[in-house]
């Protein structure tokens, strides 16, 4: 008996050992066989041992198969086969033998049950029975345990639930350097980049050891959100612990570098590396594109291609020039046919870049065709396409996308929603703004800064004031974009005293102003008539902060001078520029000539607009008007006898209204409205109760070749005032009525409103193109000054 088993151990030594030597399928079915002769199929050791060498090599079917024949298997083979379920892509089958051991079995599962069965939940996306295998953990007392928790976190991150990954990640005191790996990069992963930084910080902070996948990962969220001095930091540390040498380090500071604008320590970085990588080229070639020097870009991909080294879709997406795409459509056209000739046209991030040039480009059209055509749609795809659609000024079509989207349950990312929220900006859609609102608390994303931010610009842009400084004041912190939005809210409805406040409370807190911020407080003060605290701010700018002026600030420099009436230094300030002034200065001119009636100088400033800018139509409308307005009418007919000789065609106005959560867009002379006959029977008793109260229609800027009582038609049918006698037929007495104008009010429709909001005991909230208008009791909170 004893010699018998020495010779069963032998022999299972033996088969356990040619187990291990085999190296392809068919070697281990002879092992199979030899196992069969031998009477070792029911030894748990070897088959154990066998299902593992057969999940290696892909053959899961026959693995569970041979498995199902053993009569009594323990916890050990179960795992080894939920483990092969797991990394096998069969997560279905995982989790069925999971609830099977749960429901018939002798013993328990442990915690390589959990981990293994939580990662095929993960990939199963399968968010119930996740929680579900994590509530059963918790009972078996097994979530403290490092291996279960990281695959916890990993599988409520890969779900986009940062909140639930963050409570397990908080719950276990003791971490290793895989749970706070896992933790980063699923953050890094899932664009929650400064909470990855923040983690990394706190790693730090209680001295666990940190290797070059931790620096990497981090590294890549600096350069994503362009923050050199975290970067820097990171550096830092691995110049301490002597990973610098660390090619995927040395590649993270490459991508850091390049992203912040910074190539000469990307190109010195980059030559340190003995022998680059794609990986490492891929870095370099992005950075080139990013900052604009798409010749070197081409040159390194070039070079890159001559050396016989097989390109990626990363080599593809560095090279596409999405973040300076104007002027490189040609180049954007060779790179989507070489990316179809490789076969890397169906890559999902190709397809992305592409798409997103494309729609930089305003070919639109190129872009939802690359869209319609990829076999996988990303996150990413769609947030590029939605974005593309709100940054071409297609809201509707952008909101209709996002909806598509919900419906194929494909959950949102950060990304997704500023997109979204930006398109409900522009469209002033503030119902459908606070249902995505609803869903951004529903997916615990406002806790999110950019998201926080794009809210708060979302309300403002609707209108509400009071909403968005809510969301600001439930910020924990606020970055640079955050007050831009707000200083500039405050500048768009008029209050440049409380603009001013904030612009110095950001100063105040240590967050450096950027180009943005200056632009937006020199507005704000520009549309107050705060012209001292204006050149001030200006003369900090160039001064205390060492800003180079851009045209656009030179432009509300202008504005800022114009509005208040000093024309002639504002002419002054134009002639003393370092450079020559641009279409947007010199209509910036032209406007405040408009405003004070100065035909003389509008003359000059038109004839350098015409000159810089010979197709716009409405500089030449302006100047008519200007004409109209000091009774010149042969010149006024002249410019827009020069208007239609050019064929220009001025944008036609329309004003949006949402009443019941539903959006009416009205142009002027409507009819098409349902409800037409009750509108125009309001606006002409409204009239009446107008003209009784003193209210004379502003007729001057009409075409003077008609007779008065025409022209007094043509402006009583301008859209906003349908628009608002259908909030008055359509809402009750005393509610707030909004609409939103595509372009500036009109001096007859300024005058309409503050009557109607008199009469009727209505406040009545106008966007226009310039700013918002809040009326109220016969009285415009722009104070006729806009």
């Amino acid at each position: 008996m004893i010699n018998r088993a020495l010779n069963n151990s032998a022999t299972r030594n033996y088969l356990l050992n040619k187990i291990n030597q085999c190296t392809n399928l068919s070697q281990l079915n002879q092992t199979h066989a030899q196992i069969i002769h031998n009477s070792l199929y029911n030894d748990l050791i070897t088959v154990t041992k066998l299902t593992q060498k057969l999940c290696d090599f892909n053959a899961v079917c026959k693995a569970s198969l041979l498995c199902s024949a053993v009569p009594n298997p323990d916890l050990f083979l179960c795992n080894v086969l939920i483990k092969g379920f797991s990394r096998n892509n069969l997560p279905e089958k995982c989790v069925s033998l999971y609830l099977g051991i749960r429901g018939g079995c002798d013993f328990e599962p442990d915690c390589y049950t959990y981990a293994f069965t939580v990662s095929a939940c993960s990939q199963f996306s399968c968010e119930k029975m996740g929680m579900l295998v994590h509530g059963n953990a918790i009972v078996d007392g097994v979530v403290g345990d490092l291996f279960v928790g990281s695959c916890l976190v990993d599988m409520y991150l890969n779900f986009g639930k940062v909140g639930y990954a963050c409570k397990v990640f908080d719950g276990i005191p003791e971490r290793d350097a895989v749970l706070w790996n896992t933790m980063i990069s699923g953050l890094v992963r899932k664009g929650w980049l400064e909470d990855g930084i923040r983690v990394f910080c706190d790693m730090v902070v209680r001295g666990s050891l940190f290797d070059s996948t931790t620096l990497a990962v981090v590294l890549s969220a600096a350069a994503e959100l362009q923050e050199l001095g975290a970067g820097m930091m990171v550096q830092g540390f691995s110049i301490k612990n002597g990973l610098d040498g660390h090619v995927y380090v040395l590649t993270g500071l490459i991508s850091l570098y390049a992203k912040c604008g910074e190539m000469v320590p990307a190109k010195l970085l980059f030559e340190q590396i003995e022998q680059p990588d794609l990986v490492s080229y891929n870095a370099m070639i992005s950075g080139f594109s990013s900052n604009c020097d798409i010749a070197s870009a081409v040159s390194l991909f070039g070079g890159l291609l001559l050396s016989g080294e097989k390109v990626n879709s990363s080599t593809i997406v560095g090279l596409i020039p999405a973040h300076h795409p104007f002027g490189h459509l040609d180049l954007t056209w060779s790179i989507h046919g070489f990316s179809f000739k490789c076969g890397l046209v169906t890559n999902s991030s190709v397809s992305t870049a592409l798409t997103t040039v494309y729609s930089r480009l305003n070919e639109i059209e190129y872009a939802r065709k690359l869209f319609d055509e990829s076999p996988t749609k990303s996150l990413e795809s769609w947030n590029a396409m939605i974005s593309g659609y709100a940054q071409n000024g297609l809201t509707e079509t952008a909101i209709s996308l996002f909806r598509n989207m919900q419906a194929l349950g494909v959950t949102p990312n950060p990304v997704t929603f500023t997109s979204v929220l930006s398109a409900c900006a522009q469209l002033g859609a503030l119902s459908l703004g606070k249902w995505i609102h609803e869903l951004i608390s529903k997916e615990k994303f406002e806790s999110n800064i950019y998201v926080s931010t794009a809210l708060a610009d979302m309300y403002a842009k609707c209108g509400s004031l009071e909403d968005a400084q809510r969301v600001i004041d439930m910020m924990p912190s606020k970055n640079a974009v955050t007050w831009n939005a707000m200083i500039s809210a405050y500048g768009l409805h008029g209050h440049g005293h409380e603009a001013l406040k904030l612009f110095r409370e950001m100063l105040a807190s240590g967050v450096a102003p950027t180009g943005v911020t200056f632009l937006s407080i020199l507005y704000a003060c520009s549309h107050a008539g705060l012209v001292s605290d204006g050149e001030k701010i200006f003369h900090e700018m160039v001064n205390d902060h060492g800003f180079e002026p851009l045209a656009e600030h030179y432009a509300c420099m202008v504005d800022l001078l114009g509005r208040a009436g000093k024309l002639d230094k504002a002419l002054e300030f134009i002639e003393t520029m370092p450079y020559n002034a641009g279409p947007p200065v010199w209509g910036a001119l032209l406007g405040a000539c408009m405003i004070h009636k100065n035909t003389d100088l509008a003359r000059v400033a038109s004839d350098k607009l015409f000159e810089l800018d010979p197709d716009s139509v409405g500089y030449r409308v302006l100047l008519s008007n200007i004409y109209s307005a000091e009774q010149n009418y042969p010149q006024a007919a002249l410019v827009r006898r020069a208007v239609k000789k050019r064929n220009l065609a001025k944008t036609p106005g329309c004003t949006l209204i949402e009443v019941g959560k539903l959006p009416h867009v009205f142009t002027s002379s409507d009819q098409s409205h349902p409800q037409a006959e009750s509108i125009y029977a309001m606006l002409e008793k409204l009239m009446g109760k107008m003209r009784n109260a003193g209210f004379q229609t502003e007729t001057v800027m009409a075409l003077h070749d008609v007779e008065e009582e025409e022209k007094e038609l043509m402006v009583n049918v301008h859209s906003e005032k349908l628009a608002i006698a259908f909030g008055l037929i359509s809402s009750e007495p005393g509610t707030e009525i909004r609409i939103f104008k595509n372009l500036r009010v009109c001096l007859d429709c300024h005058n309409f409103t503050k009557f109607a909001s008199k009469i009727t005991n209505r406040v009545i909230v106008v966007r226009d193109a310039n700013r918002f208008h809040h009326f109220r009791d016969g009285v415009c909170s722009c104070g006729d000054y806009w």
